[in-house]
Formats: C-alpha cells, structure tokens, sequence
C-alpha cells in the first residue's frame, strides 16, 4: 500500500488552493500544515503539497522523466462529470477534452485535468460490471 506522496511545487498557496479542492472532493482530509507544506489524508495514505528551498528548478514537466500523472478513483460516472466540470474554478484545467470521457479508451471513463504548475491528474469512473453475477 502506498505510504504518501510529495510533490514539490514552485508556489505554495496557489497549490495549495487546487489540491485542497481536489482532494477534497474524493474524500481527502487536511493533515499536516507547516510553513513550506500542507497534506491531506485518506486512511493510512497522505499527499503532500510543498514549495521546498532545496528545488533544482522552477517547472514540472510531465512529459519529462519523473512523475506524469496521478490517478484517482474518483466516484461514478456522474461524479466524475462533475469533478470535470467544477475544476478549472478551482485551478484545473482539461487535458484532451476532445475525447471525454473516454481519452483512456472506450472501455474507461476518465476525466484529465492539469493545474497551474503542469501536474496531471486522472480521475477514474468505478465501472458497473458488464454481467451482474461478477458483483459476487
């Protein structure tokens, strides 16, 4: 099981604002707050926004080696529209909208969004299982 996660971010507050909506919204709670840092939690997993002195630039880039996405379960089909819908309120914005909800596939239901500072993420539907007998 993952442990947590920890994003070094150029710019604190305005992370701080995206990511707390968002993890908000699935159900994270606010840990941890510091000078340079803020977490969330959900269980025994934690995410971890911070603007550490010790950074070696000033960007992320996802397209570089590293981090490209994160991905979340993010609810029902419906949740994740609205998730899709309310995010570039809250600092987000749309990553392949030409094709939602199914930019991952037909078979996936999918919302992409990136913040300010370039971080993907990917908010994943639960898929109702195509024959009822599989619930079991």
């Amino acid at each position: 099981m993952l442990h947590h996660i920890e994003l070094w971010v150029p710019d604190l507050p305005r992370a701080a604002r995206a990511w707390g909506w968002l993890l908000g919204r699935l159900g994270y709670d606010p840990y941890q707050e510091w000078e340079r840092g803020r977490s969330w939690r959900l269980g025994p997993t934690y995410l971890v926004v911070e603007q550490s002195p010790a950074m070696s630039a000033a960007e992320h880039d996802r397209r570089r080696p590293g981090l490209n996405h994160l991905a979340f379960h993010a609810g029902t089909p419906a949740d994740v529209d609205a998730l899709a819908r309310d995010a570039p309120a809250h600092g987000w914005e749309p990553l392949f909208a030409d094709r939602y909800p199914h930019a991952g596939g037909s078979g996936h239901y999918a919302a992409y969004l990136t913040d300010t500072d370039g971080f993907e993420v990917e908010l994943v539907a639960a898929q109702a299982p195509a024959n009822p007998r599989e619930l079991r």
